[in-house]
């Protein structure tokens, strides 16, 4: 791991810009804003799920921004969510980046009457792009470690 004794400002400033990516992913996720949170994306993203962990197949490959849609209008099937981001890592590369990030995700349903929560304990592999001044994700790799389903009391 990179220890930084000094930086540039435009590193510093493009280190905080991706952080706010991660963060504004998981804002619009919680708040089931689907067309923000594709809009973190470029029109060519690749968005991969390993429902069980790292180094198995995935269980769901998209291609493209629009391919999105569904993945994120998923969540409204749930009363709430709460992401919360972890640590994270950046190697920077000119208007490149890649970046791996961790993330303890919420989610809170009824199942026959009962309120339950589901947690999940995520990490994403990350590929960014800096377009027109912007940072974007250019293909994210979401990878479930693990999940715990409990009753959650009203």
């Amino acid at each position: 791991m990179a220890v930084h004794t000094e930086l540039t400002a435009a590193e510093a400033a493009d280190r905080l810009a991706i952080r706010e990516l991660f963060d504004a992913y998981a804002h619009c996720a919680d708040r089931r804003d689907a067309k923000g949170q594709m809009a973190l994306f470029t029109e060519d993203t690749r968005f991969v799920v390993y429902m069980e962990g790292a180094g198995t197949e995935p269980s769901q490959e998209l291609h493209g921004r629009e391919a999105l849609t569904p993945v994120f209008e998923d969540l409204n099937r749930y009363q709430a969510t709460m992401h919360f981001n972890g640590q994270s890592t950046v190697q920077l590369d000119g208007d490149r980046a890649t970046g791996e990030s961790y993330c303890i995700a919420h989610h809170l349903f009824t199942d026959d009457g009962d309120r339950k929560l589901m947690v999940a304990w995520l990490r994403y592999g990350d590929t960014f792009v800096k377009v027109d001044g912007s940072w974007l994700f250019t293909e994210r790799n979401l990878y479930v470690d693990w999940t715990e389903t409990r009753p959650s009391p009203a």
